[in-house]
């Protein structure tokens, strides 16, 4: 809810024309799902809290995907599961290589993604990086993800990844109708799979294989 207020207040100013998404935590980008608040409330049999959580993540996915504006991951940490969905759903990513893995684990904790996420996934990776990612869950670093072009550039450290993030979202002065419209057209078929196909598996809680 947070970050999709922090959408709407940046949406009110038409003087912005990029935003760029840093973590605070110098560690942790995006670790996605609390795996640990996951089974909690699986044990609680809080159905409809997880339900809600899920849709709410997608409803982050969503607002970026169809953002009037450039959004710009500026990955200055670890980025893991939804997290890296996160990324995904961006239009654009750097990262710094002195520190943070990029990963999706899901293969390991027995967590299918949502049909939406892999179009999600398949939007930034190439089908052979994508594979490669999503079947082995290996641990990727930014050199390696900028050499497959799902990043634009593997920074040095922090302050290298901001003034390449930042400069990079300044070249950006384009109208937000325009812009919008060539978002929601690229970006139909990964909509039209969270509102038709994700939900079958959201609402009967088919989390697990």
């Amino acid at each position: 809810n947070a970050m999709l207020g922090a959408f709407d207040e940046i949406e009110k100013n038409n003087d912005i024309h990029a935003v760029v998404i840093n973590s605070s935590d110098a560690k942790n980008w995006s670790l996605g799902i609390d795996l640990v608040w996951m089974m909690e409330h699986i044990q609680m049999g809080d159905e409809e809290g997880i339900k809600a959580f899920i849709y709410g993540a997608n409803d982050v996915f969503r607002r970026i995907l169809l953002f009037p504006t450039p959004v710009i991951a500026a990955i200055n940490g670890h980025a893991f599961g939804d997290g890296s969905i996160l990324a995904c759903a961006c239009d654009f990513r750097f990262m710094k290589s002195d520190r943070g893995f990029f990963c999706f684990p899901e293969v390991d904790i027995d967590i299918p993604f949502l049909p939406s996420m892999l179009a999600q996934i398949r939007k930034a990776f190439p089908t052979y990086k994508m594979e490669e990612a999503i079947f082995t869950g290996k641990r990727m670093v930014a050199k390696e993800l900028e050499e497959s072009k799902v990043i634009i550039k593997a920074c040095r450290d922090e302050a290298d990844l901001m003034n390449e993030s930042m400069a990079f979202a300044a070249t950006f002065q384009k109208k937000r109708g325009i812009f919008g419209e060539l978002k929601k057209r690229m970006n139909r078929e990964i909509i039209e799979l969270m509102e038709t196909a994700d939900p079958p598996y959201i609402d009967n809680l088919q989390l697990t294989p």
